[in-house]
């Protein structure tokens, strides 16, 4: 007996396609696809979910001093002449940021192996690179979804039937976080 479907597929294109319905699932929270692909989405999104509820709260808050370039009211950085040379001008802040214990680590890494990265782009500039922004799926499965389900034991994701393909016939579902 198999241990999952082949979708008709070679190993590598299975693996890209299952990656990025995964990676869809988690962006957009559900997907339309097959009955047998949902069913093998399934199973890795409930992994990735259940690590994320395990490791949520493994992490440390440490205080970091940075440099950050100071900006003028256009968002440009502000430059001053040094020995004839034009320099950016650097402020040091103090910030507070999430340090992950080496479990939450593994588990972020795990993850990302996994996910795609995902670039969201805003709908007035579509098409250009500016304003594109990277979306990180590894801190919103750890922040926003892993907060969600702390109180439930697996069953993370839900498939509703919603009808046969038009082409060829196929079951399609709805694969969404429940």
């Amino acid at each position: 007996m198999a241990k999952y479907r082949k979708l008709g597929k070679t190993s590598s294109q299975r693996k890209a396609l299952l990656r990025n319905q995964v990676t869809a699932l988690i962006n957009n929270g559900r997907i339309i696809t097959t009955e047998a692909r949902a069913k093998e989405v399934q199973k890795i999104a409930d992994g990735l979910v259940a690590l994320a509820v395990k490791e949520k709260d493994n992490f440390e808050t440490v205080k970091v001093t940075a440099k950050v370039a100071r900006k003028d009211k256009d968002g440009k950085r502000v430059k001053e002449v040094v020995d004839g040379k034009k320099v950016t001008v650097f402020d040091e802040v103090e910030k507070e940021i999430k340090k992950d214990l080496p479990s939450r680590l593994h588990a972020r890494r795990k993850m990302l192996a996994v996910l795609y990265p995902v670039t969201e782009v805003p709908t007035t500039n579509a098409g250009k690179k500016r304003n594109t922004k990277e979306v990180d799926l590894v801190a919103k499965l750890f922040d926003e979804i892993a907060p969600k389900y702390t109180s439930r034991n697996g069953g993370y994701t839900r498939i509703i039937k919603i009808g046969q393909r038009k082409g060829d016939g196929a079951m399609e579902v709805v694969l969404e976080l429940v």
